[in-house]
């Protein structure tokens, strides 16, 4: 099938799709007689493969690991746990940093009046952010 077709059936834009054959992470059949890309049902599999694994966050290095063992029958989980703990640990620690920017973006919008003034803690605020403090 042509790239149009495998992003559909992926649920991918046919960019993101050109780019995983660019990069080699997926790759397509071949090509045509006329050039145009030829995807397989396996590398439709493996595009929404790493379609899934992308919404969860793994990088594309860490997509090509998974890929990897996704392809390896010789795998052991073990080495597919880890790379999710690992994920985990570092979802968490997103988690826990969107949640305090959360709370922080609160605050100021309370202690904002939100009238025809134009003093504002909310814009006072994002004027004393420096690079190490939310």
């Amino acid at each position: 099938m042509k790239i149009g077709e495998a992003a559909r059936e992926s649920g991918l834009p046919v960019k993101t799709v050109r780019y995983y054959a660019d990069i080699g992470l997926v790759a397509p059949q071949g090509r045509s007689e006329s050039g145009y890309r030829d995807y397989d049902a396996a590398a439709v599999a493996k595009l929404r493969f790493v379609s899934r694994t992308r919404r969860f966050g793994f990088t594309i290095p860490e997509c090509r690991e998974l890929l990897s063992l996704y392809e390896n029958d010789g795998r052991e989980s073990a080495d597919v746990k880890r790379l999710a703990e690992t994920k985990i640990a570092a979802l968490n620690t997103r988690l826990a940093e969107l949640t305090d920017l959360r709370d922080e973006l609160a605050r100021v919008a309370m202690a904002c009046a939100g009238d025809a003034r134009p003093d504002c803690p909310i814009l006072d605020r994002f004027a004393a952010l420096d690079r190490t403090s939310p």
